[in-house]
């Protein structure tokens, strides 16, 4: 196995505590998997990564979602989904339907040609996060997961103790 390279969290001194080397590792592997990400996206599809988050929340949602629900999927603002969908709307990818269920809401949903491209986009999608973490084997994947489902929970319960 290659040895890692050099980078911030290795440069730092080994009396720094052991949470903050491991949050800069998961940091900067994070941000390397993304810039690839939408590097890529950018290239094979003219698209960004949030246009590719938006139609993968609505492929989940065949129905439809209400924009304020796109908002808190993607824990960004009303106004990065209006313009997000104002933009696949104009390109033919998704669109505005009232929902039956309230007179004042609109659902967003994919329309066929909004299906079809999300559906080459995510397949290609995949392979590049699964050839990110191919270093890595099952098992060791299965690990980190756990633990970082634990890490998860117990930030989570941090967050509403100090609400």
């Amino acid at each position: 196995m290659p040895r890692p390279a050099m980078d911030a969290e290795t440069r730092l001194d080994n009396a720094a505590h052991g949470a903050i080397r491991l949050w800069l590792r998961m940091l900067a592997t994070n941000r390397l998997v993304e810039t690839r990400t939408r590097r890529l996206l950018q290239e094979r599809y003219s698209t960004t990564l949030p246009r590719f988050d938006l139609m993968a929340q609505l492929e989940r949602a065949p129905k439809g979602l209400k924009m304020g629900e796109l908002s808190k999927r993607m824990m960004v603002t009303g106004g990065n989904v209006t313009g997000i969908t104002d933009m696949l709307e104009e390109e033919g990818l998704v669109e505005r339907a009232a929902d039956p269920a309230d007179r004042r809401a609109w659902l967003v949903r994919l329309t066929p040609a909004g299906r079809r491209a999300f559906a080459a986009m995510a397949a290609e999608h995949e392979g590049w996060i699964v050839e990110s973490f191919r270093e890595l084997s099952g098992r060791e994947m299965a690990t980190m997961a756990s633990l970082l489902a634990r890490l998860k929970t117990h930030v989570r319960s941090l967050e509403e103790r100090d609400a």
